[in-house]
């Protein structure tokens, strides 16, 4: 579990000046750490109320979100304000996590590289490379293509594009913090405190999109396709490349930039397979998050202080109260038990795409060992998936799991043969578990269920009554003639 399942944020940048730079950078406050759980002072022009960034407005998210608040910038953030307490809607201001994210994508990435428009010839490079490799794919997998176009997004298209999944993702979340807001006060009393309430609500949903927007923004510089943390996050059948951060990815690989592009081309069209044909997985998928989010409790205690003490002038006590941690779910056996299954799915999924992506590359590509590699490493170094799975929802993926779940898929291959594994996808309960995963060769050599017969006899079980009925209004008629 994350320390700061809710710790949304800007990764710190390297300082100008090294370890002394770092060094002053915590002592002023700056950065992230457990005193700033909601890492609000990585927000892009965050100068604080003192106007520098390491002021006394360092960890205010007002401050990060007005800037340096000089007379001149004053009305601007007042403004602001005004909308973010006028806010209505649902627990998390889209509106707001849009506009930041969009904000942090036009500020470039950390390694400086800035997002662009993508051209007609990289658009006719990423629909070639899909293409070549869906033809590649269909040696190796029975399911066929998911992919019913592919196109070439800049970061902010990505971010466009993406924003309904996140939203399905992390409402749940952020619904059940906002609805311990508003439970905290007996009821005869919440009539007279709803004014305070609803100031409360607004700026809570303006805080989870202040976090929201910024994770969002930065993982658009980090990723290479639409299904980097294994969930289908773009739209059903476009396979989705970024050719600015294909091109960041591949620069130090020493591997052509065209096998670079087919290899991420071959990873993207094998999500799109999976989750096209198996059509309970995005359902699993997002339903353990959501189960997630009914395990999460609320120090109400702490909220209670909150909302008797709160002083509309004071804004920044409800962000001291986030501080303290009040909003920090527990180990609950509902939490675990849905993080377990979010994880073992996770792992199947790009354990399942690591083995067919090999399978179709290696005969192919010289590179595929390197480049399979690299993206295991990216995984095994906390990459853009893990960080945002973290600090979303507590998850953390095992690179263990991943690598256990590639060898068992590579193992059921050998054994049953490409139909016989991918047959495993036609139910949930046929597929291997947490503990199969820690005996591979068990759950390979294990008799199966053939759920497709089960279906089959359902079918033709729902059928009889019919029959019984017609049987028995034909027996009536020749007993009313009899008579």
């Amino acid at each position: 579990m994350s320390d700061t399942p809710f710790g949304f944020g800007l990764p710190p940048e390297e300082p100008d000046d090294g370890d002394e730079g770092k060094k002053k950078d915590q002592e002023s406050g700056g950065g992230q750490g457990p005193a700033n759980p909601f890492g609000f002072g990585g927000l892009p022009g965050a100068g604080g109320f003192g106007g520098g960034p390491g002021g006394p407005g360092a960890d205010n998210p007002f401050a990060a979100m007005f800037g340096s608040l000089n007379p001149n910038d004053l009305g601007a953030a007042f403004q602001q304000l005004g909308q973010m307490l006028s806010y209505e809607g649902g627990p998390v201001n889209w509106d707001m996590a849009k506009q930041i994210a969009r904000q942090t994508v036009s500020q470039g990435s950390p390694d400086g590289t800035k997002d662009t428009s993508v051209g007609p010839a990289e658009r006719r490079a990423v629909e070639e490379a899909v293409r070549l490799a869906d033809l590649w794919l269909d040696d190796a997998t029975s399911l066929p293509s998911g992919a019913g176009s592919a196109v070439a997004w800049s970061r902010a298209e990505w971010v466009e594009a993406t924003l309904p999944a996140w939203k399905e993702l992390v409402d749940p979340v952020a619904e059940r913090v906002g609805t311990a807001m508003g439970d905290v006060l007996p009821e005869e009393m919440q009539a007279m405190a709803g004014p305070l309430i609803g100031m409360m609500r607004s700026m809570g949903g303006a805080m989870f999109g202040t976090q929201i927007g910024q994770a969002v923004g930065v993982l658009a510089g980090e990723v290479v396709g639409s299904s980097d943390i294994g969930l289908p996050l773009g739209p059903a059948g476009k396979a989705a490349l970024l050719p600015v951060n294909i091109e960041t990815f591949g620069k130090d690989l020493s591997v052509p930039q065209e096998e670079v592009r087919l290899y991420l081309a071959l990873r993207e069209a094998a999500h799109q397979r999976l989750f096209a044909h198996v059509p309970w997985l995005r359902s699993h998928l997002f339903g353990a998050v959501d189960g997630y989010a009914r395990g999460i409790k609320v120090d109400t205690a702490k909220l209670e202080d909150v909302v008797g003490q709160f002083d509309p002038q004071n804004p920044e006590q409800l962000q001291e109260a986030l501080q303290q941690g009040m909003f920090q779910p527990e180990d609950t056996p509902e939490q675990k038990a849905a993080l377990a299954r979010l994880e073992t799915a996770l792992a199947l999924v790009e354990g399942w795409v690591d083995a067919v992506v090999h399978a179709a590359a290696k005969p192919r590509l010289s590179s595929a060992d390197a480049l399979r590699e690299t993206l295991r490493r990216r995984r095994a170094s906390g990459g853009p998936a893990e960080q945002t799975f973290a600090t979303l929802i507590g998850l953390e993926l095992r690179p263990r799991r991943l690598r256990d779940a590639s060898r068992l898929w590579a193992s059921l291959t050998d054994a049953r043969g490409v139909d016989g594994r991918d047959a495993l996808w036609h139910h949930p309960d046929m597929l291997p578990t947490a503990t199969d995963l820690d005996d591979p060769d068990g759950f390979v050599h294990r008799e199966q269920i053939d759920f497709s017969e089960l279906d089959k006899m359902l079918g033709e079980a729902a059928d009889k009554p019919d029959l019984r009925k017609k049987d028995k209004d034909e027996g009536d008629g020749k007993g009313d003639d009899a008579g």
